[in-house]
Parts: C-alpha cells; structure tokens; sequence
C-alpha cells in the first residue's frame, strides 16, 4: 500500500464513500418500510376496537333491535336467573289472577230483540285481589275451536274493582238475536273467559242457546266490569 499512488487511493476511498451511502439508503428504506406496515396495522386495528358497540358485542356480529322499538316480540322471554322474581312479584301484587276466580254466566236478560248475559268472576282465593277493564271472552265448540269472532269492548269507563274473598265482579255480554237479525248462527258449547291482564281463561258451559258467527248484525259485545253479579 505504500507505494500505492494518491490516485489510486483517491479512487479506492471514493468507491467506499459510494457503498457506504448506498448502505446508508438501503436501511433508511428498510426502516420506512416497516414503520409504515406497523402503522397500517395499528391504527386498522385501533380503528375497529372504537367502533365495537358499548355492549360490548364482538365486531361484526349482529346486533339486535333495540326492546323499545315498537314491535311486541313473543321470544321475549324472562331470563331464568329473573323469572324466581318476576312470578313472586305476581303473587304478592293485587291484581287477581286467573288461578283465584271462578267463571260463571247469569240468566239471560232479553230486550228489545238483544240476549243480554252477566259473565261473573268470583274470588275464591283467601285473599283480597282487584279487577280492571274487560274480561276477554270467546265461543269454542267442544273440540276447543273458536266459534265466530272475538267480542267486541262496549265503550265504558274502567274502574277498580276490588274483590274480598267470596266476592264478585261482572261485565255484560250482549248480542242480538240470531231469530231476529238472521245472523248465521252456531251454538257453543263452551265460553272462554280471560281475566283483564291474564293469560290463561276459565272455562264455562255455555247454556244460553244460538249465537250470531257471521253476516249481518253479527257482533257481539262486552262491557268494563262493575262490583257485583249482574243488573
């Protein structure tokens, strides 16, 4: 190397200074490359954590309709850790319940072309409980299928009601008379009667003859129910 000449050594110097820059480029590119991946991923990533819903619900899977939305579900069932509570709260409120009333049907009280029935409910629980509103009320036949429509509910005015044990309440069960309106007729063979916010019903034979199904003045009605067993 000694007797190597300044421009050979200027040749030699120049060459490294080259590499070591092309070196030098090479990792910077390397490093940018990365950087970017890394922030690619990390910000994707941030970015769908923030738009999981607050419920906590995995993203992408569905989410349901909000319970409020205006449509009454029959699925919504009451989860199983609630339902020891909720069928607590049920016996301990006031309202009766189907399981503490007896059904039962007055005499007819005809007028003017009508066929007027008191559908009565009696507590027979030993305890005070109270009705509100309209009783449901529907015609079977003795295989348990509905007879003509359901009734219709007489305008009226609802009021409490309150049953001590052995008590009664009644609403009104009107229609005309199949003779008279030329109704097409059926006759039951049992009247099925649901407590106001009740689901289960009372069975009741049902004794008081024909009963309009269809056509023309073929409506039957009920009244809001009053203290007592019938007019």
């Amino acid at each position: 190397m000694a007797n190597t000449s300044p421009s050979v050594r200027r040749t030699a110097l120049l060459a490294s200074a080259v590499a070591a820059l092309g070196a030098l480029a090479a990792c910077g590119t390397d490093g940018a490359a990365t950087g970017a991946t890394t922030s690619a991923v990390t910000g994707g990533t941030t970015g769908t954590a923030r738009q999981s819903p607050a419920t906590g619900t995995p993203p992408g899977a569905a989410v349901s309709s909000p319970a409020g939305s205006g449509e009454r579900s029959p699925s919504r069932a009451v989860p199983s850790d609630t339902a020891g509570s909720a069928s607590a709260s049920a016996r301990s409120d006031g309202r009766c319940h189907t399981s503490e009333l007896r059904a039962s049907v007055g005499r007819v009280d005809p007028g003017a072309g009508q066929r007027n029935f008191p559908v009565v409910l009696t507590n027979i629980s030993s305890r005070t409980c109270t009705l509100y509103g309209y009783p449901g009320a529907a015609f079977t036949d003795s295989s348990g299928r509905q007879v003509g429509p359901d009734p219709r509910r007489a305008p009226g005015s609802p009021q409490t009601v309150t049953l001590a044990p052995g008590r009664s309440a009644w609403a009104g069960l009107s229609f005309a008379s199949p003779d008279v309106s030329g109704a097409r007729a059926a006759i039951p063979a049992v009247l099925l009667v649901t407590p106001p916010d009740e689901r289960d019903s009372l069975r009741v034979e049902w004794k008081g003859g024909k009963v309009p199904v269809g056509g023309t003045a073929s409506t039957v009605s009920v009244t809001v129910l009053d203290t007592g067993t019938g007019p």
